[in-house]
């Protein structure tokens, strides 16, 4: 079986995606947890699934003893989260104007290439102003008023459609289950939860002493400036889901009644090619199809009662273009 082949090259593709999201926006979001957090997910996984601690060990790499330990060590410092030098040099900076020296030196057990090359993102990214020649030029944030704004901004935009997607592919979901998965304590996620009620997007009810949530839709309109975050969430769950769901039922069922499974097609198209309108034709009317077909399926839910047991169908469908040249079979950038 070639499943250690699969697995690296999924890997590189779910990092071209992590780094993509840890520099949207302008923002570096800080990635020195990923390491441990990517072991603590698959140790957790694994024991989902059955997989005794001791073949996970092995799967590892580890001894039993240490495997446990580290495992024991994540799981209590998992929602912990450090500064990273991107961080600190900004929050530094705002409190009044350094010269880079200065900068340099109060940073001077950090490497010294990369703090210049953070002060250079920071002033690209314009966070930063810088003023006058080399190290006797001043360095000079974003005033805190603007500062506090961006912060502001950044947290706010798109975590209702966060928690919104995250109840309607989990829910229902406990309260303070919900609060672990978005990493926020219960007095926080309770206005977004109330928000969201009042909105008519998820429903809240009283079970086993504790609140749970539920949500009978999920949807961010094409072209939306807010909610890409949950979109993208979305997108990526359903592929997953679909590929687990097929694997668990068979890597080899290839029957075309089957409910569970993708399919990928590329067509190699060009300006003045007989069917190139016709491709990019047909990804417009999959959209306008299952947008008008999901319309009237919530508009018929919200007649009747939802029983306590029904089918979540998931379609999913992710497009793109790349230009390609054929003589070096490269152009883009393919991960």
């Amino acid at each position: 079986m070639n499943v250690p082949l699969v697995i690296d090259a999924i890997v590189r593709q779910v990092t071209v995606l992590v780094a993509q999201l840890a520099t949207s926006g302008g923002v570096r979001a800080p990635l020195a947890h990923i390491a441990n957090q990517v072991f603590v997910e698959l140790a957790n996984e694994l024991a989902e699934q059955g997989i005794s601690r001791k073949v996970s060990a092995d799967m590892f790499g580890m001894a039993l003893r240490a495997y446990l330990r580290k495992v024991r060590r994540l799981n209590e410092s998992s929602t912990e989260r450090g500064l990273t030098l991107w961080n600190v040099v900004l929050e530094y900076l705002s409190v009044q104007p350094r010269t880079r020296d200065e900068v340099i030196e109060r940073f001077h057990r950090d490497d010294e290439a990369q703090l210049r090359a953070v002060l250079r993102d920071l002033v690209d990214s314009g966070l930063v102003f810088a003023n006058g020649p080399g190290g006797a030029g001043l360095y000079r944030a974003a005033d805190e008023a603007e500062l506090q704004r961006l912060r502001q901004i950044s947290n706010a935009e798109g975590l209702l459609e966060l928690v919104w997607v995250l109840i309607y592919r989990e829910g229902p979901i406990a309260a303070d289950l919900l609060a672990r998965r978005m990493r926020m304590n219960p007095s926080e996620l309770e206005s977004l939860t109330h928000e969201l009620v009042a909105q008519g997007r998820i429903a809240v009810a009283e079970r086993d002493g504790g609140v749970w949530y539920s949500a009978g839709s999920f949807n961010v309109p094409i072209g939306a400036q807010t909610g890409w975050e949950a979109a993208v969430l979305d997108h990526f769950q359903a592929a997953v889901q679909t590929i687990v769901q097929r694997l668990r039922a068979g890597a080899r069922s290839t029957s075309v009644g089957d409910t569970v499974g993708g399919s990928t097609y590329a067509f190699d198209v060009w300006p003045g090619h007989p069917l190139r309108d016709e491709v990019y034709a047909s990804l417009k009317r999959f959209r306008e199809l299952h947008s008008e077909l999901r319309e009237r399926v919530e508009l018929y839910n919200r007649s009747c009662q939802r029983p306590a047991e029904y089918e979540q169908v998931t379609v999913y469908a992710g497009q793109h273009v790349l230009s390609r040249d054929a003589d070096t079979a490269k152009g883009g950038e393919q991960p």
